[in-house]
C-alpha cells in the first residue's frame, strides 16, 4: 500500500491510497465467506457454494463492494498512522479507482488537530474579586439558618405575608379543567416566589374556607407556557415563627454552644467558599487571557457538530426536563433565535479552542493523570450526575468514556499550570495565593459549569475516529 498527504487547510488533510489488489486477498475471502452464510443456491450446501458459482449466480460486483467495504478502515488506519495524523471524525472516503485484480485507489478528506505554538505565559496578569467577608453577611447566613428552624402555628385570621398557607389548586385552560392541573394539601409560604405568578396576591387577606380565582401562566405539565384560569382554596394560615438568636438557638441548630462560635464558624465557611469561587474566577480569567495568546484555528464539521449536539442537549434533555421548548425558552431570556445561535457558536469555538490549547499543553507539560486523580474526579462527576460512584463508573466504562474522563482531569491540571504561572491580584491590590485553592478549582475545570467544562464537552467530537464506507 502506497499513501501521501495533501494539506487543504490548518484543520483538514486529504489522504490518497493506493492498494495493490493482493492486498485484498483476506478481506475477498471473508466476503465469499459473508455470502455464503447468507445464500442458498440449489444444490450445494449452505457455507460450501464455490466461489465462482457465487460469481456468476451474484455477480463479481457485490463481492468486491462486501471486500472494500472490510478493507477499507484497515488500509485507512494504515494511512492515518503511516502519516502520523491526529485525525478528529469521520473521513469523507471517494474510491477513485476499483480494478479488478489489479488495483484499489480511494481518497479520504478528514479534519485534523491543527498545529498549535504555545507561547510562554508566564507573563499573564488578572484581576479578581477580593475575598471580604463583612458583619451583614454574617447576619444573613445565621438568618437563613434560623429561617430553616422556624415554626408554625394556626391562627383564625388573615393570611398575611411570611404566612404559610395549606391550599388546594385547580387549574382550567380554556374552561377545561386539566388532569394534572388538581392538587390538595399544597404548603406555601406567602412571599416565597415558589408558585405560579399571582398566587401571593390571591391568597393573602383570605382565611381558611375562603377561595379565589387568578390568571397565570403555568410553568410546567400538560399546558406548559399557556395561560390558565387558577382557583385557589385556603385550607389553613399558619403564623411561621424564628427562633430567638441566643446560645440556646446555637445549640438547636449547630454543634456549637454559644451564639459567637455559630458566627464564628459562619465566617470561616464564607470564607472558604468565597476563596473557592475566587480560585475558579481566576482559572476562568486567565484561561481567556490564555486563549487570546494562541491562534487555533477551528475544524469547521467539528464546529458545526459541536454546535449541533448543544442545541440537541439543550432541547431535548434541559428544556425538556422543565417543560419548555426552545421558543418559550427564548421568549424567557428575551433573546432572537439568531443571538441565541450566535452565542451557542461563540461558546462551542471557545470549548473546541479551549480543548486544544489545554491538550497541547497537556503534551508541552508531560501530564499524566494516575489512578488516584482518576477516582478522585470520578467521584464528583458521579456526585454532580446524581448518580452513586459504581453507577456512574459501571456506566463510564460501559460506554467507553475512559479516556474522556482522563482527558478532562489532564486538561484541569494543565490549566492548573497556566494558573500557578500567572499573577494573580484582587480588587484591593493584593496578590492572591492560590496554592491552597488551585488543585480543587482544576479539578472543576474538567466538570459541568467550571471553564474547561466546553474543553470535555468538545472531547466526544474530536475522539471518534470512524470506520469509513465504500
Amino acid at each position: 500500500m502506497k499513501s501521501a498527504v495533501e494539506t487543504l487547510n490548518p484543520t483538514r488533510v486529504r489522504l490518497t491510497v493506493e492498494v495493490p489488489f493482493e492486498e485484498l486477498k483476506d478481506s475477498l475471502d471473508a466476503a465469499y465467506k459473508k455470502i455464503n452464510q447468507q445464500v442458498t443456491v440449489k444444490g450445494f450446501r449452505k457455507g460450501k457454494i464455490p466461489a465462482r458459482v457465487i460469481d456468476q449466480r451474484f455477480g463479481r460486483g457485490a463481492v468486491l463492494e462486501e471486500a472494500v467495504n472490510d478493507a477499507l478502515p484497515k488500509f485507512y488506519t494504515e494511512a492515518v498512522n503511516e502519516a502520523e495524523l491526529n485525525v478528529l471524525g469521520q473521513p469523507e472516503v471517494d474510491i477513485t479507482e476499483l480494478k479488478d485484480n489489479e488495483t484499489l485507489n480511494f481518497t479520504a478528506e478528514v479534519d485534523v488537530r491543527p498545529a498549535i505554538e504555545i507561547p510562554d505565559y508566564s507573563g499573564i496578569e488578572v484581576e479578581v474579586d477580593a475575598v471580604e467577608i463583612s458583619d451583614e453577611d454574617i447576619a444573613k447566613a445565621v438568618e437563613e439558618l434560623r429561617e430553616r428552624f422556624a415554626s408554625t402555628s394556626p391562627v383564625e385570621r388573615a393570611a398575611e405575608d411570611g404566612d404559610v398557607v395549606t391550599i388546594d389548586l385547580e387549574a382550567k385552560v380554556e374552561g377545561e379543567v386539566l388532569e394534572d392541573g388538581v392538587a390538595s394539601g399544597v404548603s406555601y409560604t406567602i412571599g416565597s416566589g415558589e408558585l405560579l405568578e399571582g398566587i401571593d396576591d390571591a391568597v393573602k387577606g383570605l382565611e381558611a374556607g375562603a377561595e379565589a380565582t387568578f390568571t397565570s401562566e403555568l410553568k410546567g405539565g400538560s399546558a406548559a407556557g399557556k395561560e390558565s384560569e387558577v382557583t385557589v382554596k385556603v385550607t389553613q394560615v399558619a403564623k411561621r415563627e424564628l427562633p430567638e438568636l441566643d446560645d440556646d438557638f446555637a445549640q438547636l441548630a449547630s454543634e456549637f454552644d454559644t451564639l459567637d462560635e455559630l458566627k464564628a464558624d459562619s465566617r470561616k465557611r464564607l470564607e472558604t467558599a468565597r476563596q473557592f469561587d475566587q480560585a475558579t474566577q481566576a482559572q476562568e480569567r486567565v484561561l481567556e487571557k490564555l486563549l487570546e495568546l494562541v491562534e487555533v484555528p477551528v475544524p469547521e464539521k467539528l464546529l458545526e457538530d459541536e454546535i449541533r449536539t448543544r442545541k440537541h442537549n439543550l432541547e431535548h434533555h434541559q428544556l425538556g426536563q422543565m417543560g419548555l421548548d426552545l421558543a418559550k425558552y427564548l421568549e424567557i431570556q428575551g433573546k432572537t433565535e439568531e443571538e441565541f445561535d450566535a452565542e451557542t457558536r461563540e461558546q462551542a469555538v471557545k470549548g473546541i479552542k479551549t480543548q486544544f490549547v489545554l491538550d497541547e499543553l497537556v503534551n508541552k507539560e508531560k501530564l499524566n493523570v494516575n489512578q488516584e486523580e482518576l477516582t478522585e474526579h470520578l467521584m464528583r462527576r458521579a456526585q454532580s450526575s446524581g448518580m452513586s460512584p459504581d453507577q456512574f463508573a459501571q456506566a463510564v466504562v460501559e460506554g467507553g468514556q475512559v479516556p474522556m474522563l482522563v482527558g478532562e482531569v489532564a486538561r484541569g491540571k494543565a490549566l492548573a499550570v497556566v494558573v500557578e504561572a500567572a499573577t494573580v491580584k484582587d480588587t484591593n491590590g493584593e496578590v492572591v495565593d492560590l496554592e491552597d485553592e488551585d488543585e480543587d478549582a482544576a479539578e472543576g475545570a474538567s466538570t459541568e459549569d467550571a471553564p474547561a467544562e466546553a474543553a470535555a464537552d468538545a472531547s466526544e467530537a474530536d475522539a471518534s475516529e470512524d470506520k469509513p464506507k465504500a
